[in-house]
């Protein structure tokens, strides 16, 4: 068994700092960086993607929404060319810099509410591939299983990786639950490391009513600025690696 293990990462902005990117960093085989949209700005990306060149940790581009005042995590409804625009700006931007410091944008994965809209709408998820395919086609895309962003790439020969999330609840039909919902988000370190075993080696995840629900994921993603993220992100690893997984990034 073989599996990535990614985390969100670079989401600081100016004097804010947001989670601990280094330690992340030491855990994790894929960063998803963000691009500035969302979050994240010029220094804190060049140092975040100079801190995972020197760990070998895969670079992966966290394209958003324009959305600083929110996170990205407020849904928008953006004009198919300028949302292609605005992706291909933020894929560009952040490989530029990869590229500075010795590595490169390996696969580009959406943030927040424009990762859940691509899920199931074709027309923004079209804007993004477009966006992916003008830069660079061979790129990656992650996503959830079932999304609507496969079937968008394969006809743009965009190839695409399904992740699993050890920290979100699911819902019965295999979607994330809204974060506005209670129990959205997982914080407990055991139950969280728990999910991740459950994902990669049973090919499962327990839903928020107990239903098991089937999931066949490359990597799986601990999100960097939920509190205790690192000890989260620790203990999926440990719990991995004693199953006899092995930590390898998808690219």
């Amino acid at each position: 068994m073989v599996i990535d293990l990614n985390a969100d990462l670079g989401e600081g902005f100016g004097i804010w700092r947001l989670g601990d990117d280094l330690a992340l960093l030491d855990i994790v085989t894929s960063a998803n960086v963000a691009c500035g949209f969302h979050a994240g700005d010029p220094v804190t990306i060049r140092r975040t993607c100079a801190a995972a060149v020197d760990r070998g940790v895969a670079i992966g581009a966290q394209v958003s929404y324009r959305d600083l005042a929110h996170f990205g995590r407020r849904e928008m409804d953006v004009e198919e060319e300028e949302l292609c625009a605005e992706v291909l700006y933020q894929l560009a931007a952040v490989d530029g810099i990869a590229r500075a410091m010795g590595g490169r944008v390996s696969y580009v994965k959406p943030h927040g509410a424009l990762y859940n809209r691509i899920c199931r709408d074709e027309a923004q998820a079209a804007a993004v591939i477009d966006a992916v395919a003008d830069y660079d086609p061979s790129l990656p895309v992650l996503t959830l299983p079932g999304s609507v962003v496969h079937k968008v790439a394969a006809a743009e020969g965009v190839p695409t990786v399904s992740e699993a999330f050890a920290d979100r609840a699911y819902t019965p039909r295999g979607a994330l639950v809204p974060r506005r919902e209670p129990g959205a988000v997982v914080h407990d370190a055991a139950a969280v490391a728990a999910r991740a075993r459950q994902m990669v080696v049973e090919g499962s995840v327990t839903a928020a009513d107990g239903s098991s629900v089937p999931i066949s994921a490359r990597s799986i993603c601990v999100h960097g600025d939920t509190p205790d993220a690192v000890r989260l992100a620790q203990g999926v690893r440990d719990e991995l690696l004693a199953a006899g997984v092995v930590l390898q990034a998808f690219t």
